[in-house]
């Protein structure tokens, strides 16, 4: 299916290209506004009337051109006389607050933050790292932060006052941990299931018991725009198209609660990265940091303010490593630079942001294991889980076929990505309380993923032989014996009777991704029995892209960087007549998939939030959202490339020239409805009830264009929670249910007989209920605790079917069975000591998983872990900074997952207790250095 991914787009639709027009008309009239003066302490006019104090704040702000933040609670009770008259914007704003209890807590060019007296103190963040000396008398309280994920306004609220659960990681808190992925960041939310044992990409993360793997229920935005408007593309995880560097400012995680609402796809959750404002912050970091196995990487940014309405922020990374387990070449090479523009004055924004990644990463997949005597994994003879690989020099490159062409499979191209973002936000004041925000995301990629996928379980040569005996002797008659032989130099395999050999599939897939994003929001407030902060807004996204799947099924010997392995026909003399294999390919063309698909999306949405009183809160709100899917899948033929020497190349998987369309339309509607009560200043309760929805994936039918079993999944959500901001102490606590209805299920499995993949797809649904709890301790002194624990169980229900096994019919009923890889206890506890008049800073790490299925049949148990690991923070002069960073301290062999390509509902283990799993790295050790300026 030649020509570029573009062409798989069609025309929009009159409504898609109506939304896409006022989008990018507004932006253009949003660029095209005049820039008022620099916010110098002139004379400015001001008519304010008589009535509310927070109201008459936020026409203040409005007339002063500045941002202000305020407790609502506190200027609500108050009365503010009439301003009238020119005058500075300083004299405006100490009149308006004398005698009212407010005082001026942060001011700067763009921004002025009040705070109350006593001041209701917000979430504090986390412990922080030894960046600077603690002053020598007590800081004044926190103000009240604005929460920007999962809103639709930017309304301050305290911790108190939340109605859903949320954990905000701010820079320091990056800084100290330094995840080696974006997954492993998200280690540090509760409610959270991580296996980032994948790699930098290509990893899979849950939220409250979600069955769905990938990022399919969790969405990640940037400044609150998607990162990729679907993150469940097949081999095009949202964690592909995006890394952490020094550019992030803060992590904002909401799970469940009103996600849903204004992000698609994120029934789960939402995780959004803040970038820097060269308008928040000046100056700059570079750093350059070491680690074993060649692990080397260079981050830096530097932000400036051009004048008081401009600022700039440029910043990346560049790392090379040799590898988690190390390949015998360059694993993972490439890097990512940003560059933002920002604008803030007289009520409006304007912000450009320009994003350019070229990274190569490896794609970790599970290694061979048996079970021991007493029922617990442990590593095979002659092969270490935690540092072999079985991908190697001859592995790395090899002939192969995509479809007809003769094609070189190179191995080291691994992950890889190029991908380049450009982002249009801005804010703009209409006058009478309201808002327009608006957003456009402009995203082009091409990403292929090349790895080697093991499949079945290992055994010995003999055991093997004996699976194609017959096959042979069918091809090659004159056949007197079977043997091994090795790949590249011919020579003997030695000890195939105890010697173990296991096969791999050589995956290359390709997913050239064009998308644009796009929202237009109206917000505004409303007096009407207490306050309404609304929110109206429409959004849109066109995305095409292009799949192409081939593969090769290799026989490899059970050895760190694995020789290939031919298995020969001899005859009585111990010439060889025929071959299996074909320079240790089992079969050519083992898969192939060619299709290109076009979505487009238009999605609509409203809330409100309600203060009733001064104590409670309520928020609402509703999304309608469809999704239409237009695409063309290549038909399949098979095909015997001639060659008698080998059986590799008899039935290799072509495209026959035909193609299959697929149109259809999803759509689905939810809502959400919050409260939250006050008992005191610093504590809060909530709860909540959420009815989503996850549609149909474009990538579900790229390779089976008409299948019917997927459709629009409802989804339901409750929630009851606590904030508590005490003096030392932070709890949030949530308890929860999710409920899934027919959701489909996929086995996928590869037989290992006929070398190619088997699908099998039931509907059932799934019922998690559960506790989270997320608490900071951190009392006077040099100590401090950070805890974080989820508690859930997670079953799937009407889940029996009938399978066909040996062609006999045989029921099945997995109803009651805990979900595949779901953790019933999750713990994660981090003391911290400061030191050195707080100069240095160390903290470990400690994370517990209890034992958890790698099959829906729970037939394979994964046994509980515990990792340890410990980061050092040293400020050795005002502007040089030294970490330390250990993972895995113990080298413990902690599995995340079985191997799905051994089956999801049942992936077994061999007679001779071998199997496949999938562990978290080894110990890695990091360094760093890094100077601010």
């Amino acid at each position: 299916m030649p020509g570029p991914v573009r062409n798989a787009s069609r025309a929009l639709s009159p409504a898609y290209a109506l939304a896409f027009g006022l989008q990018l008309c507004s932006g253009i009239a949003l660029c095209a506004l005049p820039a008022p003066a620099h916010a110098q302490e002139g004379l400015l006019e001001f008519d304010i009337p008589a009535g509310d104090l927070a109201s008459a704040l936020q026409l203040f702000a409005r007339q002063a051109g500045v941002q202000i933040l305020f407790p609502y609670d506190a200027a609500e009770r108050k009365r503010s006389p009439a301003l009238k008259g020119r005058m500075t914007a300083t004299a405006a704003l100490d009149r308006l607050l004398e005698g009212q209890g407010l005082a001026v807590a942060t001011r700067d060019a763009r921004r002025i933050t009040l705070r109350a007296a006593p001041v209701r103190r917000a979430a504090r963040p986390r412990p922080q790292p030894a960046a600077a000396p603690r002053p020598p008398v007590p800081a004044p309280p926190p103000p009240v932060d604005i929460v920007v994920t999962g809103r639709a306004v930017d309304v301050p609220v305290a911790a108190s006052e939340m109605s859903y659960a949320l954990t905000s990681i701010p820079r320091d808190g990056l800084d100290m941990s330094a995840p080696l992925s974006t997954a492993a960041l998200f280690q540090q939310v509760p409610g959270f299931w991580v296996e980032s044992s994948g790699g930098e990409a290509g990893n899979n993360i849950r939220s409250r018991g979600i069955p769905t793997d990938g990022f399919s229920a969790i969405a990640f935005a940037e400044n609150n725009i998607p990162v990729q408007y679907d993150g469940a593309l097949g081999y095009l995880n949202t964690d592909q198209s995006f890394r952490i560097d020094d550019t992030v400012a803060r992590v904002e995680a909401v799970r469940g609660g009103p996600a849903s609402l204004f992000m698609p796809n994120a029934p789960g959750g939402v995780v959004n990265f803040i970038t820097r404002s060269g308008l928040d912050e000046q100056g700059g970091r570079v750093t350059l940091t070491g680690g074993d196995n060649g692990f080397l990487r260079f981050d830096g940014y530097h932000a400036l303010r051009l004048s008081d309405e401009w600022g700039i922020v440029a910043g990346g990374f560049f790392r090379s490593d040799g590898g988690r387990r190390p390949p015998g070449y360059t694993a993972d090479s490439g890097g990512q630079i940003r560059f933002a523009l920002d604008y803030r004055g007289a009520g409006n924004s304007l912000s450009l942001d320009v994003r350019h990644l070229d990274d190569r990463v490896t794609f970790y997949l599970p290694v061979p294991l048996r079970l021991g005597k007493d029922g617990k994994p442990e590593p095979v003879a002659g092969f270490d889980p935690l540092h072999d690989s079985l991908a190697g020099p001859e592995t790395q490159t090899l002939p192969l076929y995509n479809g007809r062409v003769p094609t070189d499979f190179d191995l080291s191209e691994a992950t890889h990505t190029r991908l380049t973002a450009i982002t249009l936000r801005g804010t703009a004041r209409l006058g009478g309380g309201s808002e327009w925000h608006g957003g456009l995301r402009w995203r082009s990629s091409d990403t292929a993923r090349n790895a080697l996928f093991p499949t079945g379980t290992p055994m010995t040569g003999a055991a093997y032989l004996a699976t194609i005996e017959d096959r042979m002797q069918a091809a090659f008659p004159d056949m007197a014996e079977l043997a091994l032989r090795y790949a590249l130099d011919g020579a003997e395999f030695p000890d195939a009777a105890n010697a173990l050999v296991t096969g791999g599939n050589l995956l290359a897939v390709s997913v050239p991704l064009d998308e644009v994003l796009a929202e237009t929001r109206l917000t505004s407030t409303l007096q009407a029995a207490g306050r309404h902060d609304v929110a109206l807004g429409i959004g849109a996204a066109h995305y095409a892209y292009r799949f192409e799947r081939y593969m090769g099924t290799l026989l490899m010997e059970l050895a760190d960087e694995a020789r290939l392995i031919d298995a020969v026909a001899l005859d009585a003399r111990g010439a060889v007549t025929g071959r299996y294999t074909d320079g240790g390919v089992q079969r050519y063309g083992s898969l192939f998939d060619a299709a290109r698909m076009a979505v487009d999306a238009l999605a609509v949405h409203a809330s409100d939030e309600w203060r009733l009183s001064p104590d409670m809160r309520v928020d609402f709100g509703v999304r309608w959202e469809v999704n239409r899917i237009d695409g063309k899948v290549a038909g399949q033929t098979l095909v015997d490339l001639g060659d008698p020497t080998t059986l590799a190349d008899d039935q290799l998987l072509v495209p026959d020239g035909s193609l299959v369309r697929l149109r259809r339309s999803d759509s689905g509607f939810g809502w959400s409805i919050g409260g939250n009560y006050e008992l005191s200043p610093q504590l809060g309760v909530f709860a909540r009830y959420t009815h989503s929805f996850r549609l149909p994936s474009a990538s579900n039918f790229n390779t089976a264009p008409l299948r019917t079993d997927q459709q629009t999944v409802p989804i339901a959500m409750t929630e009851l929670g606590l904030n508590l901001a005490g003096d030392t102490f932070d709890v949030s606590a949530t308890l929860f249910s999710t409920h899934f209805q027919r959701l489909p299920f996929s086995d996928f499995r590869f037989d290992t007989g006929t070398n190619t993949y088997v699908e099998t797809t039931e509907i059932a649904d799934t019922r998690t209920v559960g506790a989270e709890l997320e608490a900071v301790w951190d009392p006077a002194g040099p100590f401090d605790l950070v805890m974080q624990a989820t508690l859930q169980d997670a079953r799937y229900r009407n889940f029996a079917f009938t399978q066909l096994v040996d062609g006999q019919p045989v029921e099945r009923d997995f109803s009651g069975n805990r979900l595949i890889r779901v953790p019933r206890l999750s713990l994660r506890a981090v003391p911290g000591i400061a030191l050195v008049k707080d100069r240095l800073r160390v903290e470990m790490t400690g994370e517990y998983f209890s034992k958890r299925y790698a099959d829906i049949a729970n037939a394979q148990a994964l046994p509980a872990y515990l990792l340890i690991g410990l980061n050092l923070r040293a400020l050795l002069t005002d502007r040089i900074e030294m970490g330390v960073h250990v993972t895995n301290l113990t080298d413990a062999l902690a599995l995340t997952e079985g191997n799905p390509r051994n089956g999801s509902f049942d992936s077994g283990v061999s007679d001779d207790g071998y199997f496949y799993a999938r562990p978290e790295f080894s110990r890695t050790v990091r360094v760093e250095a890094a100077l601010t300026f």
